[in-house]
């Protein structure tokens, strides 16, 4: 078997790199599982923008970008946000590594399949808006996790979600700000209330 046959194998080991790993979690959860809600949440962000803020940008590809936005990972693990961003010299030579990261994890794709997965795995300059979608609805997700954790008596994310909510708005995307308005609270709710008919 050559490389260019084990790219979704790798990919498929992102079940198995555990997020918020300085952190007691109720419930343990994975790159896999945040990258999914990641991209639900950014095809959400640009149909928002699309719709309410007479955007155009491609909604699908937004998803895309934020399904693999963390699949370096499977290289270099996932780092704690306070490690990774301890100072600008840590943050340059991490962005290094996940940059070497992508181009290994390319390397197991055929030639023909290379330059499309490029595009997606290598932040390009066409796609900076998408990417501040992404950005936005990556912390979306780690909100929602805070969220859930307390909720089930977990104080140990009680500091983690004021910190997350105060990251969101600094980013100053208006779509962000519509779903953590409109969409946030229900996450909030048990399930019996989720899912009640009003």
């Amino acid at each position: 078997m050559d490389n260019g046959e084990k790219f979704f194998a790798v990919i498929s080991r992102m079940k198995y790199i555990n997020r918020w790993a300085l952190m007691r979690n109720t419930i343990t959860e994975n790159i896999s599982e945040h990258s999914l809600e990641t991209a639900f949440i950014a095809h959400a962000l640009a149909l928002i923008r699309n719709k309410r803020f007479g955007g155009n940008v491609n909604a699908e590809r937004c998803a895309v970008l934020a399904m693999y936005h963390d699949a370096t990972e499977i290289i270099t693990g996932d780092m704690p946000t306070p490690v990774k961003y301890y100072n600008s010299q840590i943050r340059s030579v991490y962005a290094q590594i996940e940059e070497e990261a992508a181009n290994q994890i390319l390397c197991y794709l055929p030639d023909d399949l290379k330059e499309e997965y490029t595009s997606i795995l290598c932040a390009q300059e066409d796609d900076n808006e998408l990417w501040r979608l992404v950005k936005a609805a990556d912390k979306l997700s780690a909100l929602i996790k805070c969220i859930e954790e307390y909720k089930m008596g977990n104080e140990e994310f009680a500091t983690a979600q004021q910190a997350t909510l105060n990251a969101i708005h600094a980013l100053d995307v208006k779509e962000a700000e519509v779903f953590l308005e409109e969409f946030i609270p229900a996450y909030s709710l048990d399930l019996d209330e989720g899912l009640k008919q009003v």
